[in-house]
């Protein structure tokens, strides 16, 4: 049984929602959007490193960091895009895209974020098998809280609602070491020596720059600034779509739809909210048709609504406050017993 109100009836419901987008042209690309997307992040990069080139050694660059960590954001949301074959119609158009914003420009693998993300997609919340809620600092599911040893482990778990954001600082130099220690292990990966070159050129280049036009300690504290921005942006950006939604028990079978749908979490919202949250704001949509372009989900949601709707499937909306709000009242609720042991 699916922890929380989930339906685990089979059927080819799916099939009648796939012919209603398919109808309204839904899932072509967008490429003329796309070009004016990627012409306008990379201007706004290519700005921020020539500003930083202006500032020179001044405290100021501390701006310039905390600007960096938030296009950085926008450019891995284009590498995202990519890895779902959004944007153009070959795969190696968009793998192309995916590599340069991810392995040159922000210093994670595509390659091992594609994986990892195609895991997540395929069972989402579901225990055993979604990566994004595997065993890790914070624990995700009741399995984990209880298998929790160790003074520092159970002390984490005990108070992680308020250490959730605090740690999300911390997720950029995370990816950018899991990335390395996945090129390095993973020999087969498909653009390895592509990927290790790139990425090699941005540590490399990223580093260059910061030490040779900054102090030691001015360096050191831009990138921490640089990279905690990043961080807390990837995570906040990631954090309101399927936190505190329904786990799936690893054993259980539930039919593709309604995984799809019930494990995830719409954010409301108008432009801005779009292109803060790089789209991800509409989770379901983007749940049920992963390869549609990130503008022509805005018009699938009113199809999805009323589909879920029709078929008395729940559909979960709620206000970006309220999504973390939702997040964080799960991670406090995981730690109680153990706040109760003492």
């Amino acid at each position: 049984m699916v922890t929380g109100t989930v339906d685990v009836r089979r059927g080819s419901d799916f099939a009648g929602l796939c012919r209603q987008v398919r109808a309204a042209r839904l899932l072509e690309r967008r490429r003329g959007h796309y070009a004016a997307r990627i012409a306008v992040t990379g201007l706004a990069f290519a700005a921020l490193w020539w500003m930083f080139a202006v500032v020179g050694g001044s405290w100021y660059q501390m701006i310039v960091a905390a600007a960096m960590g938030m296009v950085f954001t926008q450019v891995a949301f284009l590498g995202h895009d990519g890895g779902h074959q959004q944007v153009c119609r070959s795969r190696r158009g968009n793998d192309t895209i995916g590599v340069l914003a991810g392995d040159l420009l922000v210093g994670l693998s595509y390659g091992w974020w594609v994986d990892k993300h195609s895991r997540h997609h395929a069972h989402p919340n579901q225990e055993g098998y979604d990566p994004d809620i595997g065993d890790g600092v914070l624990a995700f599911t009741t399995t984990q809280v209880a298998a929790r040893g160790g003074a520092v482990g159970r002390l984490v778990a005990r108070h992680q609602a308020w250490l959730f954001f605090p740690l999300l600082t911390l997720e950029g130099i995370n990816l950018h070491v899991a990335s390395l220690r996945s090129l390095l292990q993973r020999r087969s990966a498909r653009y390895r020596r592509v990927e290790l070159a790139l990425f090699a050129v941005h540590i490399a280049g990223y580093l260059g720059a910061v030490f040779l036009v900054l102090s030691p300690v001015k360096a050191l504290v831009f990138i921490a600034i640089h990279q905690g921005v990043f961080g807390l942006y990837m995570g906040c950006s990631f954090a309101p779509n399927h936190k505190g939604m329904p786990i799936i028990p690893e054993g259980a079978d539930v039919d593709f739809l309604r995984r799809q749908v019930l494990t995830s979490r719409n954010v409301r919202g108008g432009w801005f909210t779009d292109l803060l949250l790089g789209g991800l704001n509409y989770q379901v949509e983007h749940h049920l048709f992963p390869n549609m372009p990130r503008p022509s989900l805005r018009r699938a949601q009113a199809l999805v609504r009323a589909y879920c709707h029709d078929h008395r499937i729940t559909y979960t909306e709620t206000s970006l406050v309220g999504s973390y709000l939702a997040a964080l009242r799960h991670l406090h609720a995981l730690g109680a017993p153990l706040r109760v042991r003492g």
